[in-house]
């Protein structure tokens, strides 16, 4: 049966192959399918007909007629029940749903998904809706460009660098300066052999850098015209050497001689590709992926593209303990990197292989925790924590209880129960002592400060932050950096010290962190110490912050963002922030919101 397709993104539209099919009749009957194809879980009918038709005499009945409407054009879909569900037989495919779904859907190709949601439309009589959609629309965009950017690297895994190219380019269109996809490009036409052209896009990249940001070419792109390699140990490429230099690698990276480790990984990598053995070149590529991502801050097109050449070498079903480290690995940058559907999506993939290993499930596990936290689903994230700490209690695995135990005590935090936050986050600092694990240590003793804060212990408070501080300084990461500026941000706007909690601000903003949610925290204390000074920088910040926080599902901040505008005299945020707010379990977001709305 020929596919039928409920296109949202560009100006929406049905399409059927060899046919004209009859269009619903109306933008607020796009508008109602819309919100339903985007909730996956479904929404109750009064919520959606008060969001939809806020000034009709009747909101529930204008639902009924638009449903019907949609019942009309679209057989095969269902609109049913309440909470409201939007189901579509197979015959039916939607867009806007596939490009937030899984990674790899059958048949999915992101050339197809251009156009902005709705584009056309506005809903100026339904301003919660058009604020919900203006969110939406960044979210899509994010899926979009990540999409591409994806099966860019999978067609450079494959072999097709000519496809790789094209997508790379198409998701540069969306956006120049995005630094993974130039250098995806870049590779790919190294890999073509058109060596004059990379020459060419990477001196007009950086001039690009240069005028437009007023910042140098990322090295990464510049790294991507070198074909070179380590040189090969000349010792016969079997699994046993292979091993060896994979244990010799991880056991220099325990040691902190961590250029030494990825040297002796990146060996290992070198000899796996002489031989035959196609597991052997997946375990040997995710185990040097895993060293870059975890001990030297890499984030970009190179460790992924070496994910992708390991799921291509092992094949990607089936439970295997490499298989799912990869697609963990692939999810916990998609995390960081603010693409929250597509990291579950990989995450999803993640624990389907990774049935029967317990170590790796508990690993999966924690980043499923982090990204709920990340998107505000904080029931989620507490059971998917207390999970993973349950497996690594298991296999006596103390850094994992202290990563899942940190992540836990953060989500404790930012809900508002200090207690029980301060008791996760000792135990925590506890294993990480006994595992003398230094680099994570900022990250932990950051919060506990940040709890002692919320207890009013202002001293304790301080010792803790400038330890999370110096920790993340001299380590040089730009995350735990950012935690920890706004922590003294915070802790100095405690103090009335408005002048010092925005040289924090300022210090923290410099570094980009890689793990975007770490951006999005900063930029909310940076808008409320704008505030209280009464800074002109208050509304662009506060845009900075609707902007990341829209594109990467971070609820929470999408909504202090709305509180933010309404202190500034939005008066459409104000009607928006108690809508979304509503869907959001957090009794220290309903405090602030609370305060917000006295003051």
């Amino acid at each position: 049966m020929a596919e039928a397709w409920i296109r949202l993104l560009g100006p929406p539209r049905i399409e059927s192959p060899g046919a004209n099919p009859v269009q619903p009749r109306g933008r607020k009957a796009w508008a109602v399918l819309t919100y339903l194809a985007l909730q996956a879980v479904g929404t109750g009918r009064s919520r959606t007909a008060s969001l939809l038709f806020p000034d009709a005499a009747d909101p529930l009945g204008a639902l009924r007629w638009n449903l019907s409407e949609l019942r009309r054009t679209l057989v095969g879909v269902t609109m049913a029940g309440d909470p409201l569900k939007l189901e579509m037989q197979p015959a039916w495919r939607c867009d806007a749903v596939e490009a937030v779904g899984s990674p790899g859907g059958p048949g999915l190709d992101p050339r197809r998904l251009d156009g902005q949601l709705l584009e056309g439309l506005s809903f100026a009589d339904c301003p919660v809706f058009d604020s919900w959609l203006a969110d939406q629309r960044y979210r899509l965009d994010n899926c979009v460009q990540a999409l591409l950017y994806d099966a860019a690297l999978a067609a450079l895994s494959a072999e097709a660098p000519d496809e790789a190219a094209e997508l790379a380019q198409l998701a540069l269109h969306r956006d120049p300066f995005h630094a993974d996809c130039n250098t995806v490009l870049v590779k790919a036409l190294v890999a073509l052999g058109d060596h004059q052209r990379a020459k060419e896009h990477v001196a007009k990249c950086s001039e690009l850098y240069r005028q437009e940001l007023g910042l140098p070419l990322p090295a990464e792109v510049r790294r991507a015209l070198s074909t070179a390699a380590p040189a090969d140990p000349g010792m016969p490429a079997t699994s046993a050497t292979v091993q060896s230099y994979i244990d010799a690698g991880n056991a220099s990276l325990l040691a902190g001689a961590v250029d030494r480790g990825l040297d002796q990984l990146r060996l290992a990598v070198v000899m796996a590709q002489r031989s035959t053995d196609r597991h052997l070149i997946a375990e040997s590529l995710v185990m040097l992926s895993g060293a870059l991502i975890h001990q030297a801050g890499g984030r970009g097109a190179e460790v992924a593209d070496f994910l992708h050449r390991a799921l291509s070498a092992e094949g990607p079903d089936g439970a295997s303990r490499t298989v799912a480290a990869a697609y963990r690995e692939l999810g916990y940058l998609s995390v960081q990197r603010g693409v929250p559907d597509r990291a579950a999506g990989w995450l999803g993939r993640a624990m389907l292989a990774a049935e029967g290993f317990p170590d790796e499930q508990a690993r999966i596990f924690g980043i499923q925790g982090m990204l709920a936290s990340d998107t505000a689903y904080y029931e989620d994230a507490v059971t998917a924590l207390k999970e993973s700490g349950r497996l690594a209690k298991a296999i006596k695995n103390r850094r994992q209880q202290a990563f899942s135990r940190a992540l836990l005590g953060r989500v404790q935090l930012l809900q508002g129960d200090v207690g029980a936050a301060a008791l996760s986050l000792d135990r925590a600092l506890d294993w990480v002592a006994a595992e003398h694990w230094t680099a994570f240590e900022p990250f932990v003793a950051g919060l506990r400060g940040e709890t002692f804060l919320a207890a009013g212990q202002l001293e304790d408070a301080a010792e803790m932050i400038d330890r999370s501080w110096v920790l993340a300084d001299l380590a040089g990461d730009h995350c735990y950096m950012a935690l920890a500026a706004g922590a003294e941000a915070r802790l100095f706007l405690t103090h009335g010290d408005l002048v010092a909690a925005e040289h924090w601000v300022q210090r923290g903003l410099e570094p980009k962190p890689w793990y975007l949610w770490y951006s999005a925290r900063l930029l909310d204390v940076a808008v409320e110490v704008a505030l209280e000074t009464g800074s002109p920088r208050a509304s662009e910040l506060v845009g900075k912050l609707d902007r990341l926080a829209g594109r990467s599902g971070m609820r929470e901040f999408v909504v202090r963002a709305k509180s933010h505008r309404a202190a500034l005299g939005d008066k459409t945020a104000a009607q928006t922030v108690s809508w979304l707010a509503n869907e959001i379990n957090s009794p220290a977001l309903t405090a602030f919101l609370a305060r917000r709305q006295g003051g």
